[in-house]
């Protein structure tokens, strides 16, 4: 299906299976229905709003709950626009169980499990990424859960970060960091132990790295990967990359991940990773 392609509610459930009315519920009740509209026309739905859909319809057979399944739908990846991934019921239940229940070490041992029986990435989209949005969710809509939030974020970035690194000895020619007053750095974090787990090392600089601080960091190590993450908006200011594109020294490829960044008006030659696995084909593109 083409990305300008536009489906009646009619073709939509003749595609999933159900029928046009129990389409109309999931638009009034949990707000997952069609995104394309032209004034004069019926609403049309796009290839990502039927993604979503056959999201929410498999969590449903699978036996999560219409509410908790249109959540999970509406979330993107690793950014805005990611493809979705059906999350691991059991695995997320589990970890929100222990995470509620404020206990560390289940939490930590939920995590750690999770990530060496599938893998930093499968980890992150399947289970991590969801559990954290669903605390992220909830705390917006209540302003509740920051105990549990920062709780399960320090258990994560404990296992992320004891993912085994490469050797000393390999060459760190990849650059990770937020832009200037973001303070997510929990997505850098998996992205570096996902680097790991493929024997690349990464530089990171964590959270909250001023303009002048990343372009000094740029020509102290010559990077030839960088990638710079913004969650918010407000951290996304395109500024933030037009002096390290402008460098005569510049890295080969500079990535901006994460939804904060308004695309249009970043410069030319930048690239948007939009799933974990996405940032790292791109940063190490250059390592051959």
């Amino acid at each position: 299906m083409s990305a300008a392609a536009a489906y009646s509610a009619g073709a939509v459930a003749r595609r999933l299976g159900v029928a046009v009315t129990t389409l109309r519920t999931w638009h009034q009740r949990y707000g997952i229905g069609p995104s394309l509209h032209k004034p004069g026309h019926h609403r049309r739905y796009t290839d990502h709003d039927v993604e979503r859909l056959e999201l929410m319809q498999r969590l449903i057979v699978e036996g999560v709950t219409p509410g908790e399944a249109a959540r999970w739908a509406r979330r993107g990846g690793f950014a805005e626009g990611a493809a979705l991934t059906v999350p691991d019921v059991v695995a997320v239940r589990g970890l929100n169980r222990a995470a509620l229940r404020l206990d560390a070490p289940a939490v930590r041992q939920c995590v750690a499990e999770v990530v060496h029986e599938r893998g930093v990435v499968a980890a992150w989209d399947s289970v991590l990424r969801p559990v954290l949005a669903g605390i992220g969710e909830r705390h917006a809509a209540t302003g509740a859960l920051v105990e549990v939030e920062h709780l399960v974020s320090g258990c994560i970035s404990a296992v992320l970060g004891a993912v085994p690194r490469p050797p000393a000895g390999v060459p760190v020619r990849i650059l990770l960091c937020c832009a200037d007053d973001e303070q997510h750095s929990l997505p850098i974090e998996a992205l570096s132990a996902a680097l790991a787990a493929e024997g690349v090392p990464a530089r990171s600089l964590g959270a909250r790295v001023p303009p002048a601080a990343l372009l000094a960091a740029v020509r102290r190590t010559g990077p030839a990967a960088l990638l710079v993450w913004s969650q918010m908006a407000e951290t996304g200011a395109p500024v933030q990359l037009e002096a390290i594109v402008a460098e005569r020294g510049r890295p080969v490829v500079v990535a901006a991940g994460g939804p904060g960044w308004h695309r249009p008006s970043v410069p030319s030659g930048i690239v948007f990773p939009d799933t974990l696995s996405d940032a790292v084909v791109a940063l190490t593109s250059v390592l051959t």
